[in-house]
Formats: structure tokens, sequence, C-alpha cells
């Protein structure tokens, strides 16, 4: 049976109960974790909390947090006291999101990166072990602090959102997990090799690191209904959050579509944007149509060397296509 994760709703007005049938759900069709987002809404471990105290075993991760939000420290001890909440069942995924969101949400200078979340990795991991934290980096010193409490797992697995070469790399030499976004299968090979060079930098090796892509997911019996809400949700990642998205559309072959969604978007032609999503895209880039034909397509992820494919519901998908695509693309079906 294959593992696979979903990603919980990101709708505006998601009640506390709809959290928890959905996590029940997803426990009941088999999925192996459930990650909790974080933008400019509902904070992720506030969820995780809910979600620890109305489930038994299926894994709970944020997916993923911005580490410019919080102190390293204050990531450690919340990870560490949802772990023992939940018996031992969290990941911790983290990523460094944008500039659009760090600078004018939170306020913080989106500076260095790649540096910061290395010191994040190192300090977090230090914490856990119960180590003394005696850490002198280039963002942070801190001194002769050590957690009050044994966590319950010294090796609780923290994976990296990255997308640019020298952040795989990054997550290669330090994480136990790599989540791409809008990646088509047949690119992941040449991330997994920037992992490669990662690795063998810290003397490590592949099999470490879970190939995790976040996955658009929308699977209906209404195949326009589906494409619909995946187009829209292509056209505001790439024209609306900033360059990193076109640049990756670009290398993944899509520049002519990528130019003209950005053209579109950044006119004010939302639609135009939309219209611009071509049906290669849609086929390339998610999870779009029957059950037959998405379940081919996590398939096709997992030959092209994904070890737990995360699947994500657009905002704009109702709760009957997000239930519709749960129970179509369930591990135990």
């Amino acid at each position: 049976m294959s593992r696979i994760g979903l990603v919980t709703p990101y709708w505006n007005n998601i009640t506390k109960s709809e959290f928890i049938e959905i996590a029940q759900l997803a426990e009941d069709l088999s999925y192996d974790s459930i990650w909790v987002p974080e933008m400019w809404g509902r904070d992720a471990f506030s969820i995780l909390g809910l979600l620890a105290l109305h489930t038994k075993k299926i894994k709970l991760a944020t997916g993923i947090i911005p580490i410019y939000s919080r102190s390293p420290a204050i990531i450690a001890q919340t990870i560490a006291t949802l772990d023992e909440i939940s018996d031992g069942r969290m990941i911790l995924g983290l990523g460094t999101s944008g500039p659009i969101v760090i600078e004018n949400w939170h306020g913080a200078p989106y500076e260095k990166p790649l540096q910061r979340t290395r010191e994040y990795v190192e300090i977090i991991r230090m914490i856990l072990n119960s180590e003394r934290v005696n850490y002198e980096g280039k963002i942070f010193n801190l001194k002769n602090f050590r957690l009050q409490f044994k966590p319950f797992r010294k090796d609780l697995p923290i994976f990296i959102a990255a997308m640019g070469s020298k952040n795989i790399q990054l997550t290669g030499e330090v994480a136990d997990g790599w989540i791409p976004f809008l990646i088509p299968p047949e690119q992941l090979h040449s991330g997994k090799n920037e992992l490669q060079a990662g690795v063998e930098k810290a003397g490590r090796s592949l099999d470490q690191i879970l190939v995790s892509p976040y996955i658009p997911a929308a699977v209906s019996e209404d195949i326009y209904l589906a494409q619909d809400v995946i187009k829209e949700y292509i056209a505001y990642y790439v024209g609306g959050m900033g360059t990193f998205y076109h640049q990756a559309m670009v290398r993944y072959g899509f520049k002519d579509e990528a130019d003209r969604i950005v053209k579109a978007w950044s006119q004010g032609d939302k639609s135009g944007a939309i219209k611009s999503v071509t049906q290669e895209m849609l086929e390339s880039l998610s999870i779009c149509g029957n059950t037959e034909s998405g379940q081919s397509k996590i398939s096709q992820y997992i030959d092209g060397g994904t070890d737990l494919p995360i699947i994500l519901f657009p905002p704009k998908a109702s709760r009957e296509l997000v239930r519709e695509t749960m129970e179509s693309l369930a591990p135990n079906n």
C-alpha cells in the first residue's frame, strides 16, 4: 500500500469540527500523514494540537511554517510539546516562504534564507537532543539554555520545502525530507541530483531523505469542475506569488505559458491568467480528473522517485470535491 499524505483544506471559513472530521476521515482512509499549512490565517501549531487530541495514529505535520515568523527555540519548544501530546506523531515542516509574506506580513527582512534555514535546523536539533545550546552562527548566538523537559523523541523528522538548487542541496545536508511544490514527476530526478550533492557533502545517503512533493489535487467525475479549480490555483501561484514559480515553470518547459500568466495577472486580468494555464500544464503539475486518472498520476509520481506524495486542495475546492478527492486517492483503495 502506498504512503500518501494530505494537506488540510485552506478554507477561510473552515470550522473546528471540519478540521477534526477531515483528520479522522484521513485516518480512517489510511493516509500516512496530515499536513497543516500556515500562511496568514490560522496558525498551524494550534490546529495540530486540536488534531492530536482527536486522532490516534495518523502522523501530524506543520506543512509548512515559515522560519522567519518564530525563533528556532520557540519552534523546538512547540514541536516537542506537540510530539509529547501526540505520543510521537509530529513532523516538522519548515520553509522560508517568500519576501512578499515575510516583509509585508511578518515585518521581517527577507535576508540570508539559506543560512537562516541551516541555523534553524541545527539549533532545533540541538534542543530536541536535550543538549545545552551553546551555538555560534552567523545569525544566532545562543548560550547556556537547555529544554526543561525531555522530548518524546530526539529524532523528530524535519522536512524542508525547497525549490532552488542551493536550497535543495541544503535539504540533502541537514533534513529528513524534501518538499517540492508544483513539480512534474519527470523533473524529480534533477532535484534528487541536487539532494545527492547535499547528502554527499554531509556524509549521508540519499535514502535518508523522503521525497515528498506537494501535488495540487482535484478528483471528480465532473472533470471540468476539477480542472477549473486547479487552473485558478496554478495561475495564482505563477502570477501572484513572486518570481519563484515563474522561474520554475520556465525550467520545466512552460516559459510561454508562464509569461502569459504573469503578464495577465500583472494587468489585473485574472481570468486571462487562468485561461493561460494549458491542458499540458494541468496534466504535468497536478492530479486533475477522474478517479482512474488521479490514481494513475499518483503512480507516476511514485515511479518518478516520490516516497511520500502529499496531496493538497486548492482553496476554491468545495467540501464535496475535497471529500471525493480524499476517497478517490485513499491508500486503502
